[in-house]
């Protein structure tokens, strides 16, 4: 049995449910990371349906929570551990926990039927949440009882021998109302859901139970280890860049574009593009996604020498071209235009000013995430972080200080995995606050100060960029002025 008051001296688990793998990371209190292991997983893509075996979870997890503890100290306590998966990830399960359906991943779009009932019904719900999924699952799987499963409750289940609670990060997306902690009945009710099928709902960091001895044979991992509810991948990347405090940011730039931030209240946003996860203490995490990101490098330079090209834009700053580069059509945020495209303004004069301009029209898009949050209210004045495979890059990190104008953190490690053992080691303790236990983790690698002047040489390119949006019929009016309106200053400012 692990001592559940283990404290300096434990080791905590993270686990990370991602796309393409599961990855488990075994975390010190002050953010060593003593092993870390990973093992693959594929899908099934065919136009708009994305689906996963939800077996192969647990046989990757088995396969790299074993690497990650190989390297460990014999005796090193384990502390307890968490699990994150990917945000509107749903599958049907029996009553023991059992999978009867396949996995329907977070960018599945074949239930858009669905969700337009769940509109109907009064449920603020997007195409690829989890509630219409779950919908669509019951019109497939629905001949007996089934109960709803959300990707880490699979996991859970399999640690601990039962069917866990949901964890309340993982339910947004299945209608639960952070507000009001609670399932909303009346509108669930318009949509005669079979009983039992929705589960029972806990804070993330709640104690779920221990590791069960069949699963510790299976895993490796210490039977008796402590199991504690986590958080959506997002959250759970949030929390390893130490963005917990109010007014606080984590800029995740991969393939696409992620802010997610803390705030005292949930920030509104009438239009829904921004929406808030609850943290463990009771504040709000709000945030959004935005369909730009480094993916559009990929797709208009799929041999390039990333560094290379870097060293050649460095002379096109401001590029001759403004872009905005979507990834794939349609937009999420900082506005909500499903047929939005692509576009560049202007003639690049050469391969290294489009990288340019693609870099820059990234860091603009950016720049009006944050001025849309400054819109809706949202506090902006705590210290901003960049995160994701795009902070990987020096040159691109200074561009978007450049043109944001405040400082960002570079963290050593912001795996998601890192995020769920900091969670872990917060809930077992019970006290303090989890921005203090993600503080003592989060190593930060380098703070990139905006260079003098820089700044105002992107106000006129960002203003082509905004007048475009709002010319297309994209982008409010009202947010484009609001844009226009901070075009000298620097986006902390309040």
């Amino acid at each position: 049995m692990v001592d559940e008051g283990a404290g300096e001296g434990a080791a905590w688990l993270g686990v990370d449910l991602g796309t393409q793998s599961v990855r488990v990371l075994l975390v010190t209190a002050d953010g060593t990371v003593l092993g870390s292991g990973s093992a693959p997983l594929t899908g099934r893509r065919d136009g708009v349906r994305h689906e996963q075996d939800p077996l192969r979870w647990w046989a990757a997890l088995c396969e790299a929570s074993r690497a990650a503890l190989g390297s460990a100290p014999p005796g090193l306590p384990v502390g307890g551990l968490a699990v994150c998966g990917t945000s509107g990830t749903v599958l049907l399960t029996d009553g023991s926990g059992r999978p009867v359906s396949p996995a329907l991943m977070y960018d599945d779009g074949r239930a858009t039927a669905q969700a337009a009932r769940a509109r109907e019904a009064g449920l603020a719900v997007h195409d690829t949440w989890a509630l219409p999924k779950a919908l669509w699952l019951l019109g497939e799987y629905g001949d007996t009882p089934l109960r709803l499963t959300h990707q880490p409750d699979l996991i859970v289940g399999r640690l601990t021998g039962e069917p866990p609670p949901a964890d309340s990060s993982h339910a947004l997306k299945t209608g639960y109302d952070l507000a009001g902690d609670r399932w909303p009945e009346a509108a669930l009710a318009r949509l005669e859901l079979p009983e039992g099928l929705l589960p029972e709902v806990v804070r993330p960091g709640t104690r779920l139970g221990e590791v069960c001895a069949a699963a510790a044979d299976a895993t490796g991992i210490p039977a008796g280890t402590a199991v504690l509810a986590g958080m959506t991948d997002g959250c759970a990347a949030q929390i390893a860049s130490g963005a917990l405090r109010p007014g606080s940011w984590n800029s995740v730039l991969g393939t696409t574009l992620v802010l997610k931030g803390a705030a005292r209240d949930p920030v509104r946003d009438p239009t829904g593009v921004v929406y808030n996860h609850r943290a463990p203490d009771g504040t709000w995490l709000p945030g959004g996604a935005s369909s730009v990101g480094a993916g559009a490098l990929t797709a208009h330079f799929p041999d390039a020498d990333p560094a290379g090209m870097d060293a050649r834009a460095a002379a096109h700053e401001p590029s001759r071209a403004v872009a905005y580069p979507l990834v794939s059509p349609g937009e999420r945020f900082p506005f909500r235009a499903p047929e939005a495209t692509p576009f560049v303004l202007g003639d690049p004069v050469e391969d290294a000013d489009l990288w340019a301009a693609l870099l820059q029209g990234v860091g603009l898009t950016e720049r009006l995430c944050l001025d849309y949050l400054h819109h809706l209210g949202a506090p902006l004045d705590g210290p901003l972080t960049f995160t994701g495979g795009g902070a990987r890059s020096p040159y691109w990190n200074q561009l978007r200080a450049d043109i944001l104008g405040r400082p960002a953190r570079v963290p050593e490690q912001t795996e998601p995995a890192l995020g769920m053992a900091a969670l872990a080691a917060h809930g077992v303790s019970g006290t303090g606050a989890l921005a203090d236990v993600a503080e003592r983790m989060v190593r930060v690698r380098t703070v990139v100060e905006p260079r003098p002047g820089r700044t105002a040489a992107f106000a006129e390119p960002y203003a082509r960029l905004v007048d475009a949006l709002r010319d297309r019929g994209w982008l409010p009016g009202p947010v484009a002025a609001h844009a226009h309106s901070r075009l000298s200053g620097d986006t902390s400012a309040s």
